[in-house]
Order: C-alpha cells, then sequence, then structure tokens
C-alpha cells in the first residue's frame, strides 16, 4: 500500500512539474498599456521565427538619443536585423509608441515596407526610403518619413522599432493605414523582431 501511494504520489507531483513547465514556456503578455495590441501580436510569425533587430544608436530598453527625436534633428537612428529564414522577399518595418493608444492601437509613428529581402538593415540618417521601398501613414500623414519620438512632459514612452520578413511583396495601398497594412501581412510574416527604446520630453 505503501508503495502505491508513493507512486500516485510521484505520479501527482510530475504532471504538476510538467504542468508549471508548460506555463512557463508561454509568453507573458507586455505589462505597457498599448503593447498587447503592437503589429508583431496581431500579425504573428507562421513559423514562429524571431528576428535579432538591433540599433547602432541605442541598446534595447535604453534611452533614445535626442537627436533622434523630434525635440532635435528628428535623424532615422538605424536598425540591424539577422536571423531571416529563408524564403524573405521583402521586409517591413513599424514604429509604434505603446503608452499611448489611438483608435485601439499603439500610436504609429513610422512604416516602411516593401524593403527588399536581401536587405540586412537600414541606415542611420536615412531620409528617402531605399530603392523600391514605400513609407506608409503615421500619424502625421500619408507616405510619411521617419516621425521619432515626442511624447509629452511626465514618463518616459516606450518605442517599438518591429521588423518583419515577409514572403511576399504588398500590394498598392497596403501602408494606407494600420488596418490595410495588417490585412495585407496576415499570412505572410515568416520571423518578427524588435528594438525597444525609451524616450522622455526634456
Amino acid at each position: 500500500m505503501k508503495q502505491a501511494l508513493t507512486a500516485t504520489a510521484f505520479a501527482a507531483l510530475f504532471a504538476l512539474v510538467a504542468r508549471s513547465s508548460a506555463l512557463a514556456q508561454q509568453p507573458t503578455p507586455p505589462p505597457l498599456p498599448g503593447a498587447v495590441s503592437l503589429l508583431m501580436f496581431k500579425v504573428p510569425a507562421k513559423l514562429g521565427m524571431t528576428l535579432k533587430v538591433t540599433s547602432p544608436a541605442f541598446q534595447d530598453g535604453a534611452d533614445i538619443p535626442p537627436k533622434n527625436s523630434q525635440y532635435h534633428a528628428n535623424a532615422f537612428p538605424g536598425l540591424a536585423w539577422s536571423g531571416a529564414p529563408a524564403g524573405v522577399k521583402t521586409y517591413a518595418v513599424v514604429l509604434q509608441d505603446t503608452d499611448v493608444v489611438y483608435l485601439g492601437n499603439p500610436l504609429v509613428h513610422w512604416i516602411a515596407f516593401d524593403i527588399s529581402g536581401a536587405a540586412k538593415g537600414l541606415p542611420a540618417g536615412m531620409t528617402a526610403p531605399p530603392a523600391g521601398a514605400r513609407y506608409g501613414f503615421d500619424y502625421l500623414g500619408a507616405a510619411h518619413p521617419y516621425a521619432g519620438p515626442k511624447p509629452p512632459k511626465g514618463p518616459k514612452h516606450h518605442y517599438h522599432f518591429q521588423v518583419f520578413s515577409l514572403d511576399a511583396a504588398l500590394p498598392a495601398g497596403s501602408g494606407d493605414s494600420l488596418d490595410r497594412l495588417t490585412a495585407a501581412m496576415t499570412g505572410h510574416v515568416l520571423a518578427s523582431g524588435e528594438v525597444v527604446g525609451v524616450f522622455g520630453a526634456p
């Protein structure tokens, strides 16, 4: 009887550990108010792969330099990415501020899409889209270039530079709104990743 009880207890303990391990592997929802609505969560990578995204201007989670904000030069900070799977035709990059929710989504600061699948990043100081690429809408207007951080006075805001590898070019007009971009990208994202910077008003 004692041996049977021990076996039962062991089985229960094993089940509890397995369940805890499975729960631990589940992604933790981001704590910021708009983070759960980021485009990379709305349009997940169908292969479940992650791109490594970095910027020469700041480390992930660190302050974005003032020159990359609208309070100063509004210079594009530059991005680099790696780890894309085979079959990438184009890239899209979307910058959103998760501390401002507008029409149910984190505020869009910048969209660039139809970037060549051979690209490994975008240069710092870029003022025009790469050959063949296009800018989409942001909160300042249609087909708008990079619009860096410009938060109001108060706590620092979090800016998510999201990069998507796609298995297709996007149709004309995809960048006219976030809804159209979301629809066009759905089912075509092979991998995605982000680098996040923070910035507070001077």
